[in-house]
């Protein structure tokens, strides 16, 4: 896949660092039901975040609210300075927007389904830059299949020729891999990449947090409606992950011994490893007192390593703790 480029343009915000604001902003349906609550979140102009919580957290829901196809109950949002109320056409020319579903006439060609939506924002035809989009997207040789005829990956890319085909400033992918295949998606992060390079803003939900591990920027993690917690993804796992050290045992114990018990030890099924957890932003992490304690006890161990939480892991204890 080739590096894909967007023209870049100027644009005012809430502050010169921002290329979204959002603040207060909660969402009530008519059922009752509340979707958001009091959000407050600043997106970065140029950077990957990602945005990640269970089903129902209200990711959608903000983003459906961000890109105009849902009114907030109260609350504001501005988009490179322009209100998505007030100045609604001009907030909404600079998002494209990848939803989940597929949206297209399964009965039109690609190159007219990604033209027609460039018309859509008012933009004059442009031939070069639609032909541009669909060769980094490897589309060009598909652009006259009709769209029925395209696997489900080649689907997925139309609907990201069609966010990008009136140039935005910010792209909103909401789980744009899902039932992807492993090569597939692997191209669209890259191209998710070659985008922030070139200065679009991109906001992801996905559910596969490993991919958020590997190319967001920063993180934010909702549940039950409530932005929980926004970090960058660097400093997130310093402040929360932890760390575990496996010591693998000469021969095997059947139980602890009594002088290990204040170490919190955990001892596999097989007798051969135990695991250690500690805090990495401890002073004291307690490991010389564990090896002392290990001699003691007469406990011996051939080798050691130690493995670090996983963005996913943190993202678990995050929702499970209701943070």
């Amino acid at each position: 896949m080739q590096s894909v480029t967007v023209a870049p343009t100027r644009g005012g915000g809430a502050s010169a660092a921002s290329a979204i604001s959002v603040t207060h902003l909660c969402k009530t349906y008519a059922g009752g039901f509340q979707a958001l609550k009091d959000v407050n979140l600043e997106i970065r102009r140029g950077e990957i975040f990602a945005l990640l919580g269970p089903n129902g957290a209200g990711k959608t829901t903000l983003i459906s609210i961000i890109c105009g196809i849902v009114n907030p109950s109260t609350g504001n949002v501005v988009v490179e300075g322009h209100d998505i109320i007030r100045d609604y056409r001009a907030a909404r020319a600079l998002i494209g927007l990848v939803p989940q579903e597929m949206a297209t006439d399964a009965f039109s060609s690609v190159l007219a389904t990604v033209s027609f939506s460039r018309g859509l924002f008012g933009k004059a035809a442009d031939r070069a830059h639609i032909e541009k989009v669909l060769r980094d997207l490897s589309l060009w040789d598909k652009r006259k299949n009709k769209i029925m005829t395209l696997s489900g990956g080649m689907k997925r890319r139309v609907m990201i020729a069609k966010a990008l085909a009136h140039e935005p400033r910010i792209l909103f992918l909401d789980e744009p891999t899902a039932g992807v295949d492993v090569e597939l998606r692997k191209d669209m992060w890259d191209m998710v990449r070659d985008l922030r390079a070139s200065g679009v803003t991109i906001i992801l939900t996905t559910h596969y947090i490993e991919e958020a591990e590997q190319i967001a920027d920063r993180v934010g993690v909702m549940n039950n409606g409530e932005l929980i917690l926004v970090e960058d993804k660097a400093e997130l796992m310093r402040k929360l992950g932890k760390k575990q050290l496996t010591l693998e045992l000469r021969a095997p114990i059947s139980s602890l011994p009594p002088a290990l018990a204040k170490h919190r030890l955990t001892l596999s099924e097989d007798g051969l490893r135990l695991v250690y957890n500690y805090d990495i932003q401890s002073e004291q992490t307690g490991i010389t007192d564990l090896i002392d304690d290990l001699h003691l006890a007469s406990v011996r161990f051939k080798d050691l390593h130690t493995t670090q939480s996983s963005l996913e892991e943190i993202f678990v204890g995050l929702v499970r703790n209701g943070q």
